[in-house]
């Protein structure tokens, strides 16, 4: 990974069971990207880091990090408990919560970007309520029916699902930024010709997007060709 990099930081964020795994923390931070994978909507079975689903997020923390080297930018993934949504026990919106509480012990509060992908992606846009998230990059989302989207208001969204995804809907996504933009939000779904729901084919372009998306939800965002 490039750019300043202090590797493990003493504090909350070590603790076993910590929510917030730092995996790039800069001499000062101006903004973090937290990054939520994917999961189960029912397993009480532990979530580890070398599940597919966490590994599948692997190249996007890369990516970004290649993006943005050393802008002050803190990058960091969140740690589930367990590998499901579990009904209305929702563990992973739990842990990202926790995740966020953990940052501001760490860093202070300092404005947030969450991408998250599936059921990452449904947590990240519920933990987007935080006050210190600023948008949200949702990656082949699980949004059903009745999703809340008034906290969203005056917040940045930003959906990208696979128009070949067959485990999420991408009907759904592009129903949901609708609503969200209806809610006051910022929000658009757009689709990646091609993409599968494990973001497989045409992986460097679900990378390269992902990347200059975070880019232009940061403060001070960036158009990056």
């Amino acid at each position: 990974m490039t750019g300043h990099q202090r590797g493990s930081v003493p504090g909350a964020a070590d603790a076993p069971g910590a929510a917030l795994v730092p995996r790039r923390t800069p001499g000062a931070t101006r903004a973090a990207v937290l990054f939520l994978h994917g999961g189960r909507a029912d397993s009480r079975a532990p979530s580890r880091p070398w599940h597919p689903a966490a590994v599948r997020m692997k190249p996007f923390v890369r990516a970004v990090a290649t993006l943005l080297p050393d802008e002050g930018v803190l990058l960091g993934e969140v740690r589930y408990r367990l590998r499901g949504w579990n009904g209305s026990d929702a563990d992973a919106l739990r842990d990202a919560r926790r995740a966020l509480e953990e940052l501001v012990l760490l860093v202070g509060d300092v404005p947030v970007v969450l991408v998250g992908h599936s059921m990452g992606g449904r947590a990240a846009l519920r933990a987007a309520a935080a006050p210190q998230v600023r948008g949200v990059l949702a990656l082949a989302p699980w949004c059903p029916d009745g999703e809340p989207v008034s906290h969203l208001r005056d917040k940045d969204v930003v959906i990208l699902h696979g128009d070949r995804d067959r485990v999420t809907d991408p009907r759904a996504s592009e129903s949901f930024a609708r609503q969200a933009r209806e809610a006051g939000a910022r929000a658009d779904a757009v689709m990646v010709p091609g993409g599968d729901h494990a973001m497989l084919r045409h992986s460097g372009n679900w990378h390269r997007r992902a990347a200059s998306t975070v880019a232009t939800l940061l403060p001070g965002g960036r158009t990056v060709a």
